[in-house]
């Protein structure tokens, strides 16, 4: 018997296993309805710091402009004369949440070239990941950038592991293009696992969507279809993009359920939340606060003995003068112009901060009594008020009026949330309570 089969075949029992104190738990997007199970005493309910929310806590508006193909990202190797030129952008919603398993991709069209030199054009998620996966096969990198941290559409993400985004259309897909995005997937989310900790500002978050429909399939994150750089959603910003639109890939169209960042959904019934709806679905949403996590990635790149010139450049024939054989193309929007894509599109979201409250540790959304959608992500930043998907607008101007509607609709939704009971001890976010089977902790060699 092989190591493998000596593991998969022992103890097995734990792979069901689930934290106590549960109520309600579906596994994997499943169809069948909730569980009936009895109810949870007032006592052992859920607790929740409340939300300060009011237009004279505003600290900040973020815009930012996801980079979106119909199609999908771009990642393969070309010639560029006699330069190695590999594409790595159009990851529209999914920069923070799949760039180090494209990195690894990238990595592999290098080491195809033979040589050792590299220029990463790009300083963002996509960009540094690369540059990042290239230093660990022994590349000597250099970052080429006009914009660098804290200035990059990344910082001014929601930012998670949501793998889906405004990413691709279900009609545009390939065989192909699936088995990147899959294996990009896969190696971003065990990355990302392994970076939790403050030094990296990647989290366990458990994450609420308030709702009457217990059947509800959520996506992991605040105001529904959340994405790394902006908002998810259409609600109270008012968006018209991403998967928000007809045709858009869902997690349930490109991931396995062991990836789905709803999989371990547990349903809260009446009595359970502190919520103004019937129920509550509780999932454990993997999140990144991306000035933290930008920081550290250029750290870590320049620790190894990276470099990074600010420099812009217009055309590919300006590449040619870099002294560097390989060209890794992260320029995300960039690539509109210098590469004359011209099937990427803006789609633009819209973040407010409120003053912080490191009390509040959740993500949380659900409707105002108007009808508008509330979302809230805490981070150490500030209290992240957003939801916005706005294809085709190329604008960096905050939007007023998606700016009042947001934070009017969180005022009104915060306002009935029930406040934690006197003395009660505050909730803790977790990690996923269903433990993975044996086999997925190794590799094919094992």
């Amino acid at each position: 018997m092989n190591r493998r089969t000596f593991l998969s075949s022992s103890s097995l029992a734990l792979a069901g296993y689930a934290i106590g104190g549960c109520a309600t738990v579906t596994q994997g997007g499943s169809s069948r309805g909730p569980i009936a199970t009895p109810g949870r005493s007032p006592a052992r309910s859920v607790q929740l710091a409340q939300v300060r929310v009011s237009f004279d806590r505003i600290i900040r508006t973020t815009v930012g402009l996801r980079p979106h193909r119909d199609s999908g990202f771009v990642l393969r190797a070309e010639k560029l004369d006699a330069k190695t030129l590999i594409h790595n952008y159009g990851y529209a919603g999914t920069g923070m949440s799949l760039a180090w398993g494209a990195g690894v991709l990238v990595s592999e069209f290098a080491q195809a070239s033979g040589e050792r030199r590299v220029a990463v054009i790009g300083c963002g998620s996509p960009g540094l990941c690369a540059a990042r996966q290239l230093q660990r096969r022994g590349f000597d990198v250099t970052i080429y950038a006009a914009t660098v941290p804290p200035d990059t559409t990344s910082n001014m993400s929601l930012a998670g592991f949501t793998p889906t985004t405004a990413l691709v259309s279900n009609d545009r897909r390939t065989p192909a293009w699936d088995a990147q995005f899959l294996r990009a997937a896969e190696l971003s989310y065990r990355q990302l696992q392994l970076m939790v900790g403050q030094n990296y500002g990647v989290y366990w978050m458990d994450s609420y969507n308030a709702t009457d429909d217990p059947n509800q399939q959520g996506r992991g994150g605040p105001g529904g279809p959340s994405g790394d750089s902006g908002q998810g959603g259409r609600g109270g910003g008012g968006g018209r993009g991403g998967n928000a639109e007809a045709g858009g890939a869902t997690d349930a169209d490109l991931l396995p359920p062991e990836l789905r960042p709803n999989r371990n959904r547990e349903v809260l019934g009446p009595g359970e939340h502190p919520f103004p709806t019937k129920y509550a679905i509780r999932t454990p949403a993997l999140a990144i606060e991306p000035n933290i996590y930008m920081d550290a990635l250029v750290r870590d790149f320049l620790l190894f003995g990276g470099k990074i010139v600010i420099r812009k450049f217009d055309t590919p024939r300006d590449l040619m003068t870099l002294g560097e054989p390989i060209v890794v193309n992260s320029t995300g929007l960039g690539s509109f112009t210098l590469f004359d894509d011209k099937e990427l599109v803006p789609i633009k979201g819209q973040l407010t901060a409120l003053v912080s409250q490191p009390e509040v540790n959740y993500r949380a959304n659900g409707r105002a009594p108007d009808g508008g959608n509330a979302s809230m992500n805490a981070r150490s930043d500030g209290i992240i008020i957003g939801n916005l998907q706005d294809r085709g607008n190329w604008s960096l101007e905050p939007d007023q009026e998606v700016l009042r509607r947001n934070v009017q609709a969180a005022i009104d939704f915060f306002a009935l949330v029930r406040p934690p009971a006197p003395g009660a001890r505050l909730t803790r976010s977790a990690p996923p309570s269903t433990i993975p089977s044996v086999d997925t902790f190794f590799d094919a060699q094992s």
